[in-house]
């Protein structure tokens, strides 16, 4: 693939609107409360925003792509369980977690229960990020950079992150939640156009039932299949998702930026729709 001028310029522009945005914000704090919490004072459409995009990262683009390809549209079932699960965030947990007054998950289990739990919470929740999502998310990126540009795997693993961590590190949480306000249009406008594309190139709808065996375009599948049982997209899914969605750091600390507990309910509940049109 060859990139034209007018390829690069876009590139370039998109990656000038995310420093920018760091930088702007970077400039405004002045407080751990800035920092870590956007001053609690963002709105519902830009939390449920960042909700979604801290979600839908290069992983879930690549590999649900081919966890569907392989599978069927049983894959979705994680995009319906999320949905309940942020119901369950929104209305069982947030009101604890937003009356706590705590800025993380670890601080919480601290005035909850004790120190010990605290530091349990914090070395599970980096070895998870390291080994499952943070090294994923790298290398799924990677190779999506690979196959449009052509740099090798390790050198667009170092432009991510020095992409990424330049504008988190010198904005705090503001400069994230509005950087993935962009791109979450990024995301649903290029994930949309790329259907369009697919679905032109096997002759519509149709083409591609005609393509592929009846049982892809099944949610429910027997107990002996071997990708998607019924017993885990209805239980399994719910149950792993509850931990995810209402005590994962990263998901949580997008609403706890929210001016109160309306604005925090509100943006889970545009999150999960999201969740739901891209399905």
């Amino acid at each position: 693939m060859t990139l034209t001028v007018a390829d690069w310029a876009t590139i370039a522009l998109y990656f000038a609107a995310v420093f920018a945005v760091g930088f702007y914000f970077a400039r405004k704090e002045r407080t751990s409360k800035d920092y870590f919490l956007a001053s609690r004072n963002v709105f519902w459409f830009a939390i449920g925003a960042s909700i979604f995009a801290s979600n839908i990262g290069s992983e879930h683009l690549i590999g649900l792509a081919g966890a569907g390809a392989a599978g069927g549209l049983a894959v979705g079932a994680y995009e319906w369980a999320a949905v309940f699960c942020i119901m369950v965030l929104a209305w069982v947990f947030l009101p604890h977690y937003l009356g706590s007054n705590v800025y993380t998950m670890p601080e919480f289990l601290e005035r909850r229960f004790n120190p010990q739990c605290r530091w349990a919470l914090t070395l599970i929740s980096i070895l998870a990020y390291v080994f499952t999502k943070i090294s994923v998310a790298l290398f799924a990126g990677a190779i999506l950079i690979k196959a449009v540009i052509g740099w090798p795997v390790h050198v667009s693993a170092v432009v991510l992150v020095i992409a990424t961590g330049v504008y988190t590190i010198a904005g705090g949480l503001s400069a994230v939640i509005y950087t993935e306000l962009i791109q979450t249009f990024i995301l649903i406008g290029g994930s949309l156009l790329l259907t369009l594309i697919g679905l032109h190139e096997v002759g519509g709808f149709p083409g591609l039932r005609e393509t592929l065996p009846p049982d892809f375009f099944h949610m429910i599948k027997p107990m002996s299949d071997p990708l998607f049982p019924w017993t885990g997209t209805i239980f399994g899914i719910f149950l792993l998702g509850v931990w995810y969605w209402c005590s994962d750091q990263v998901i949580v600390q997008r609403a706890l930026a929210a001016k109160n507990l309306s604005h925090a309910r509100g943006g889970a509940i545009m999150a999960a729709w999201l969740k739901i049109c891209t399905f």
